[in-house]
């Protein structure tokens, strides 16, 4: 398998070279800008397997840069921000951040976040074309696994990994009440430091692209005061 690279847009020499340094060590390869608008011009040239993204960045903030990533790839990105601000932290997300992280930070729980975040199947029937075997259907709904694609009316719903693992997760538990807490540790795959509000704005952008109509849905339930379920309509 090919090293997953990381691209680094963070304005702090120290705090980049220093991460660097710590994914080469683990086996990443990486690249780094140091100001917004030459970050988002490496984002978007692909070959990018996660954005590290300062929120603090000279010509463009890392909010106006995630949108506009957002706007053109699903590359998993994670957020670094030297706020508390909670309102800080749900923006990115809702602008389509994966993940976030508040410095200072430890290396250890940076590198965790970006292997879960990096956790890609070695898809044959993906790299050769061929057709997928291991398709599961809900309805009008279908989930790839080979592909890591969700179709509905057999159109290609344009998903963040973190939001492909989360209805897959969901579905293959139909029915099953799991609460925000079980989908942080499950779902995101570690031992996650942040919010449970984290996964109601990942569950409100999985709506706004899987239903027909995000006020009303009919695939990805709420449970009041307990967490999320899937069923198909």
């Amino acid at each position: 398998m090919d090293a997953r690279k990381v691209l680094i847009i963070e304005d702090e020499k120290a705090i980049s070279d220093l991460v660097k340094f710590n994914l080469i060590k683990e086996g990443f390869e990486t690249d780094t800008a140091y100001d917004g608008q030459e970050g988002l011009d490496k984002a978007l040239a692909g070959g990018i397997d996660l954005v590290l993204l300062d929120v603090m960045l000279p010509t463009l903030d890392g909010f106006e840069i995630c949108r506009r990533i957002r706007d053109k790839s699903e590359v998993p990105i994670i957020m670094l921000t030297a706020k508390e601000e909670e309102v800080d932290k749900v923006l990115g997300l809702e602008l389509g951040a994966d993940d976030y992280i508040t410095k200072p930070f430890g290396l250890r729980e940076l590198i965790a976040r970006i292997k879960a975040n990096t956790r890609r199947v070695a898809s044959p029937a993906a790299a050769t074309g061929a057709s997928s075997e291991n398709v599961t259907e809900f309805g009008d709904l279908a989930i790839d696994l080979d592909r890591y694609e969700i179709r509905k009316r057999d159109i290609p719903l344009e998903l963040t990994l973190r939001e492909f693992e989360l209805l897959r997760y969901l579905a293959e538990r139909e029915d099953k009440v799991i609460t925000r807490e079980q989908l942080l540790e499950d779902v995101w795959g570690y031992e996650y430091y942040g919010d449970i509000r984290t996964v109601d704005v990942t569950v409100r952008r999985l709506r706004e692209k899987l239903e027909d109509d995000s006020s009303n849905p009919a695939y990805v339930l709420t449970k009041r005061g307990v967490g999320y379920y899937f069923r198909r309509p």
